[in-house]
């Protein structure tokens, strides 16, 4: 259909766009607490096993993620090396909230070939909504789009069902918890994106900001944290020295309480 679209229907249509279940959505639904929408995501299909880890994940992965990428890509383009997709989306919710460059990507995944055989074997998980990666923010726009990917499941449930951790050892686990609780924040910046936005992160000599919003000449730097924080923040400090005046907004921590955000209009509301 997608295909179809691009084709023969220049013109004559609206795309509306539904990614997954928010985490709003899934409270009001399924009762779900912060911390399941943290770890188990944004299936509503699966929110009934959830007190079954084995089953919920044996869910998404055979009945979410195989069928995606065994029929649903291969009908939108042709994919040249199908076993590479799939490494490439275990990758990104290995590494889901970090910065990897395309050359130890290409180190790690065997017949990966060239960059741009990878760039666009993101494009594809991205647009089936299973995992992106996110661009640098930076003014010279052809140097960003060789920039080094953030890679980011796109749901929180996508890195619990492909890691083998129980919601227990994920909760008892401060560095992978805060993995998890980036991408949720990272998610619901992305689903909820103006058209007119976008989204990126940012990363000068050693200092860092998670995500960066752009609508126009508008800036919002954005730092999640899933416990307080002590550093003073100086991925921000940095980013505004060198970007002029933006607003700086803090998730979680000493900031915007992460349920405050994750149940909210998300990016509407930067």
């Amino acid at each position: 259909m997608q295909k179809g679209l691009s084709e023969s229907l220049a013109g004559r249509f609206e795309t509306i766009r539904t990614p997954h279940w928010s985490f709003g959505e899934m409270r009001d639904a399924f009762g779900f607490s912060l911390d399941e929408f943290v770890h188990f995501g944004g299936y509503p299909g699966a929110a009934a096993l959830i007190e079954d880890e084995a089953r919920w994940a044996s869910f998404v992965l055979d009945s979410i993620v195989e069928t995606t990428v065994s029929r649903d890509l291969l009908l939108l383009t042709r994919v040249d090396k199908p076993a590479l997709l799939r490494s490439l989306f275990r990758l990104a919710c290995d590494y889901s909230g970090q910065i990897v460059s395309y050359q130890k990507l290409t180190g790690q995944l065997q017949g990966a070939g060239n960059t741009t055989t990878l760039a666009h074997y993101l494009d594809l998980l991205s647009a089936a909504g299973l995992a992106v990666g996110l661009e640098k923010h930076s003014a010279g726009k052809v140097r960003q789009r060789r920039s080094t990917p953030k890679l980011l499941a796109l749901d929180a449930g996508l890195i619990s069902a492909t890691s083998g951790r129980s919601f227990a050892e994920a909760r008892a686990d401060t560095q992978h918890w805060g993995r998890l609780v980036e991408t949720a924040v990272g998610v619901h910046l992305l689903a909820t994106r103006d058209p007119r936005a976008e989204v990126t992160y940012w990363r000068d000599r050693g200092k860092e900001v998670d995500f960066v919003v752009q609508r126009g000449t508008k800036l919002t730097a954005i730092e999640v944290k899933s416990g307080r924080h002590h550093d003073g923040l100086p991925g921000m400090t940095a980013f505004d020295a060198a970007h002029g005046t933006s607003r700086k907004l803090l998730i979680g921590g000493d900031g915007t309480p992460l349920d405050e955000f994750l149940a909210g209009p998300g990016i509407t509301d930067i």
